[in-house]
């Protein structure tokens, strides 16, 4: 089995390695880390991670050495002698590496794709690969979603830090999987942005970077529990936008501000202005986890692109030890995603999740979404059950789905989909 499993690991390497040092004589101008809001783990804002790669504190959890996090990797250390620091060893040691924990993302090849510079402004730079992909079967229904949301992503890029007196981050990344409806340079760029920390507690984003529409809206697909999203997040949101965002993080509430073009996938120069808010309050923020963590929230999107948009939506989740419950409730005047819409639309979800060993959960969901208001008789109810298999944690995982639709204006349909994702 372990070969098997290096074999899968070192072809999807070559792939995605090729494509990756591609990127670095693309551009030096923009980049930076993801924000995004981690789920089920962690259902509160992003704070900026040092590490590059999702966790919500502030640490180099890979090289984090205490009792909490030694079990995360029990293999570290710097080659002791050349052989030893080969690129075969490496890869060899990154793949050993168990992983139990699932609320930050763990690229497998971090060691190896990362490069530490003595000289000019960048003082580490990290090359990574992403790969997500199903396999669906649709049963007493031909057709799929009629939404534009997308499953299938390959993504590469490189994040960083610049030198550590200067506080600031910069990510790029680069979208390779093709689009229907958008051009090969529209759908290329994905992440281009830096962030600053000079201010406590504080973050300022500046560049083209994941749009904080709602909670798992505005999630990094990485953390997502089911292979696809919420109704109301793969309609009224999961995309990115350009302009300038503050982020504040405290024990107590959190927020994301941000004012942004409101075109979408660089179709338009600047079409209008739109505002994007959020704020969570975490009332048991003081009691370091005892009761668990609980998040309320809610946030507003607004502006005007073809004409004017309004997305409301509010928040609550709750998490204690291997059990989540959350839901989401939002209703759009007009929004502004994948596609631009007038409709007045609305929906809810909620999900619940528990553990049944670090590295099985399972998963359910209800989802109910009405496209328009207006109309009558086309309210769609989706019930999903899963389960998720986290072989390397977030870096390696198997999502298995099934999903029954009942849609008021088609027949009713059932699906089974398979999800697999890599992190190198």
């Amino acid at each position: 089995m372990n070969i098997i499993f290096r074999i899968i690991i070192i072809t999807i390497l070559l792939f995605t390695s090729g494509s990756t040092f591609a990127v670095e004589n693309l551009s030096a101008e923009k980049n930076v880390i993801e924000q995004e809001i981690q789920l089920p783990e962690n259902t509160e804002l992003p704070k900026r991670d040092l590490n590059n790669d999702g966790v919500i504190d502030n640490k180099d959890l890979l090289i984090d050495t205490s009792e909490e996090n030694f079990y995360m990797f029990k293999i570290l250390g710097d080659p002791v002698n050349r052989e030893e620091g080969s690129l075969f060893n490496k890869i060899n040691k990154s793949l050993k590496g168990e992983v139990t924990r699932t609320d930050y993302s763990n690229y497998l090849l971090k060691d190896v794709l990362t490069v530490d510079l003595d000289k000019g402004p960048v003082d580490r730079i990290q090359f990574y690969g992403k790969y997500r992909g199903n396999m669906s079967f649709n049963f007493l229904q031909e057709d799929d979603y009629d939404t534009n949301y997308e499953i299938t992503s390959i993504d590469v890029g490189m994040m960083g830090k610049f030198l550590p007196e200067s506080k600031t981050e910069f990510k790029l990344q680069f979208k390779l999987t093709p689009t229907k409806d958008l051009s090969f340079f529209q759908n290329l760029i994905s992440d281009a942005y830096i962030v600053n920390e000079s201010i406590p507690h504080h973050e300022i984003m500046i560049g083209n970077s994941r749009n904080q529409v709602g909670v798992e809206g505005g999630m990094s697909t990485t953390y997502v529990p089911f292979v696809l999203r919420s109704q109301i997040a793969r309609t009224f949101a999961n995309t990115r936008a350009f302009g300038a965002r503050v982020i504040g993080n405290y024990s107590l509430a959190d927020y994301s501000l941000a004012i942004n073009s409101s075109d979408r996938f660089f179709k338009e120069f600047f079409p209008g202005a739109e505002f994007t808010g959020w704020v969570n309050l975490k009332p048991l923020g003081k009691t370091d986890g005892k009761y668990g963590k609980l998040v309320v929230g809610g946030g507003l999107n607004a502006g005007k692109r073809q004409e004017n948009y309004t997305v409301g939506g509010a928040y609550i989740g709750y998490n204690y030890k291997n059990f989540m419950i959350n839901a989401e409730y939002s209703i759009a005047d007009g929004y502004n995603a994948r596609v631009f819409s007038t409709d007045k639309a609305e929906g809810f979800y909620t999900t619940i999740g528990y553990k049944l060993t670090p590295k099985v959960q399972l998963v359910g969901r209800f989802d109910q979404f009405d496209p328009n208001r207006d109309i009558s008789g086309d309210l769609r109810r989706e019930y999903s059950a899963g389960i998720n298999y986290y072989v390397k944690g977030q870096g390696m995982k198997i999502l298995l789905n099934y999903v029954f639709c009942d849609y008021q204006n088609e027949e009713n349909s059932h699906r089974l989909i398979l999800g697999t994702q890599f992190l190198l």
